[in-house]
């Protein structure tokens, strides 16, 4: 499933993007090292997985704004020799 223009639009930072997977993972090592539910660590494994395929591999990429300004054309005659 694609993310919708408003979830890309919010989660177009990085830091974002990683907080969220950063979480699921504490989560994650949680339900599986300390809790050991395995319904809870299948289900936030996949949470985990499918954020991991959208938010890493499958987020559209920025195109970088490497666009320099021109210097103004000089005006017609004038070959900017100053005589």
């Amino acid at each position: 499933m694609a993310l919708k223009q408003n979830d890309l639009t919010w989660f177009r930072p990085m830091w974002r993007r990683v907080a969220v997977a950063v979480f699921l993972t504490a989560w994650l090592a949680w339900e599986l090292l300390w809790s050991r539910d395995t319904f809870w660590a299948l289900l936030v494994g996949a949470a985990l997985a499918y954020t991991l395929y959208n938010f890493f591999y499958a987020f559209p990429k920025e195109n970088p704004a490497n666009e320099q300004i021109q210097p103004p054309n000089p005006p017609e005659g004038n070959d900017g020799s100053g005589s």
